[in-house]
């Protein structure tokens, strides 16, 4: 069974899906003038530079969470176990040039996220409960309408539900606790329990907002102590950060020969893995952190489609790169370890056993948050399948995975998760797609309003 979920995984991240991911974000990037490169600046300015101030254009719009809330949330759960054990696991399987096509992935994957993001804002509706509701499977029916609309939406609300429950439910909380095991001795089974009993705390009795209200603060903090981990990783084998991004173009283009315990790869197997981490990290063409964003308060829908640009940005282009260069450059990427357990090596040959315990706090925060932010997602499809009053019952699901997930093969995870990761990707690339005529309008739009808004300061 294992042989034909890794067969099916292949396959779907075969020539085929490369080239709909890439080329749909391409068509994006070209259709928006090369914003996300070209205006990047403005994308800085118009997210970080207002996401505190209480007076900022965003905030004054109608939704549930603040921009600062709802960014934390993103980021919680798309900066989670891909960041730390998804990147190792490439490496691992795909060599040092899997990184290469995170990167690919990332750069177009900005405007992907970008116009996910906007759509999701701009169908969004507003339930009975006063909450709101969005994501791909709200501008899939009402953006495409009649039969291929409601064919697409809830293929992709099927697909969400599955893979939220596969990456929150089985990936992170699997991470959290292998890691917790691995570095303080604490039994799988117990992590499990803990995880679901603060889980049941937060989400059942504070919801939506008490979810971005504790992500808002330990997101920050969780980041910071990462980065600084992993840059003093790279730093202390500052010599081999050459060799490294030398090692990440030649074999991204090249088979990579066994290395110690690492058994080769093809130039498939680097592309493949790279682009399935890549996405699975970023969420760029996932789709699934716009239901997050069809919860924010906002002015306009592309306003709030930079924060896609942004969450790319930290997600891929910092961390991902951050943990690949601590891993390469450790020289530990070629021991035949994978997954969080790689990156612990990492951390312990400069931290000693301080850097395990430190990463080890970092991982369990990071997945813990992705857990909770994943709950809107879950919420989102439930939803859109079942109606508004069944998910009062059906949120009770949602904390029984875990308690199985955390004593299950990584391996076996992560091919269920880069299947989950393939289903969704496909009805939402080609929705969005199809909906791009509607982006481009709502992007031509706010873009005119800022030039106005330039002209006259």
């Amino acid at each position: 069974m294992f042989d034909k979920l890794v067969s099916i995984t292949e396959f779907l991240w075969g020539t085929p899906l490369m080239i709909l991911m890439v080329g749909v974000g391409l068509y994006l990037t070209i259709g928006t003038g090369f914003f996300q490169i070209r205006k990047f600046g403005t994308v800085l300015k118009k997210t970080i530079g207002e996401v505190f101030k209480k007076d900022s254009a965003s905030s004054q719009g109608e939704g549930q969470l603040k921009p600062y809330q709802a960014l934390s949330t993103v980021l919680a759960g798309t900066v989670g176990s891909g960041n730390i054990a998804g990147v190792a696991a490439a490496i691992a399987v795909g060599g040092p040039g899997a990184m290469f096509w995170m990167w690919v992935i990332a750069l177009v994957g900005m405007m992907t996220k970008m116009a996910e993001v906007t759509l999701s804002v701009a169908y969004r509706k507003k339930g009975e409960n006063g909450e709101f509701y969005g994501g791909p499977m709200h501008y899939i029916r009402e953006g495409l309408g009649g039969g291929l609309g409601k064919f697409l939406g809830g293929f992709y609300a099927v697909a969400l539900f599955v893979l939220v429950v596969t990456d929150a439910c089985f990936v992170q909380t699997n991470t959290l606790a292998t890691s917790a095991q691995e570095t303080f001795g604490i039994p799988l089974i117990v992590s499990g329990v803990v995880l679901v009993a603060l889980s049941v705390f937060i989400i059942v009795r504070g919801g939506v907002e008490k979810i971005g209200n504790f992500c808002g603060k330990v997101v920050p903090p969780m980041y910071l102590l990462y980065i600084v981990g992993t840059l003093v990783v790279v730093i202390a084998n500052i010599a081999n950060v050459p060799e490294a991004f030398g090692m990440i173009f030649k074999y991204a283009f090249a088979p990579m020969p066994a290395v110690g315990g690492f058994a080769g790869s093809t130039l498939a197997l680097a592309m493949g893995r790279g682009a399935s981490r890549g996405i699975f990290s970023n969420e760029a063409g996932e789709g699934t952190a716009a239901t997050v964003h069809a919860t924010a308060q906002t002015d306009h829908p592309v306003h709030q489609g930079m924060y896609g640009v942004l969450e790319v940005f930290i997600d891929t282009i910092v961390i991902c790169t951050l943990t690949a260069l601590a891993i390469i450059t450790s020289g530990v990427w070629s021991s035949g370890a994978t997954g969080a357990v790689l990156t612990l090596n990492a951390f312990e040959t400069v931290w000693g056993q301080w850097g395990t315990y430190i990463l080890c706090v970092a991982i369990i925060l990071f997945t813990y948050s992705s857990y909770l932010g994943f709950f809107v997602e879950y919420r989102t499809s439930t939803e859109y399948l079942f109606g508004e009053k069944a998910l009062k019952y059906l949120q009770w699901f949602f904390f029984v995975p875990p308690i199985l997930a955390v004593t299950m093969p990584i391996e076996a995870i992560w091919s269920l998760a880069d299947m989950a990761v393939g289903f969704i990707v496909i009805p939402n690339m080609i929705a969005i797609l199809l909906l791009s005529k509607k982006f481009f309008g709502l992007f031509r739009e706010y873009t005119g309003r800022l030039d106005k808004e330039k002209a006259k300061n």
